[in-house]
């Protein structure tokens, strides 16, 4: 048997996701375009960010912050804010799919780890959310509040695992949630800096 190759394997899992994705912003903010063909644009606080050691798949990184909106970015807090944006539509977009699966008749732990990771989800997005506001603010506890929803989303993986689940498009949907969680945890990491050097 042999594999299909990596761009074939994004480019099904962007379809899948972009279905299935009922988020008001484009499925683009969401998960980033398989097309690769192209060198994509960039601002210099985008590849500063992607290119730090704390991004988990810099890839990714530099394809989902490739949106106009991103690339125009004046200054950290504005990209970080973007970044939260688009962590919550990836959230949002992820909590559907959890629920439309959550329908589907399974086992007694398979649907305790669904409904876990419906609540490791609602949780995201709140936090995505509120760290928004915390930019400015506190960057300390935006960073420590992105923190929390990485191991939020590990426990839920954890519980899909154990209950044997076996759902690429939630797979798929933790894995980009934890390329999220990652940049928006360089993003408030670098903000904390910031502050801290204007002191």
């Amino acid at each position: 048997m042999t594999m299909a190759p990596p761009n074939q394997l994004l480019l099904v899992l962007v379809i899948f996701l972009s279905i299935f994705s009922l988020s008001s912003l484009p499925t683009s903010a969401i998960i980033p375009k398989a097309n690769v063909s192209l060198p994509i644009p960039s601002s210099q606080l985008v590849e500063k960010l992607c290119n730090s050691k704390a991004i988990e798949n810099r890839r990714f990184c530099l394809k989902a912050l490739s949106t106009p909106e991103v690339i125009a970015a004046k200054h950290t807090t504005q990209l970080g804010t973007l970044i939260m944006k688009l962590g919550t539509a990836n959230a949002k977009a992820t909590l559907n799919v959890y629920n439309e699966i959550i329908k589907k008749p399974g086992s007694p732990q398979a649907l305790n780890a669904l409904n876990c990771c419906v609540e490791a989800y609602k949780y995201a997005i709140l936090s995505f959310e509120m760290v928004s506001s915390e930019l400015v603010e506190d960057p300390q506890t935006a960073n420590y509040d992105v923190a929390v929803i990485g191991s939020e989303i590990a426990n839920c993986e954890k519980e899909l695992i154990n209950a044997k689940v076996q759902a690429p498009r939630l797979l798929a949907g933790n894995r980009f949630m934890k390329y999220y969680v990652s940049m928006g945890y360089e993003i408030t990491s670098t903000l904390e800096l910031e502050n801290q050097n204007e002191y």
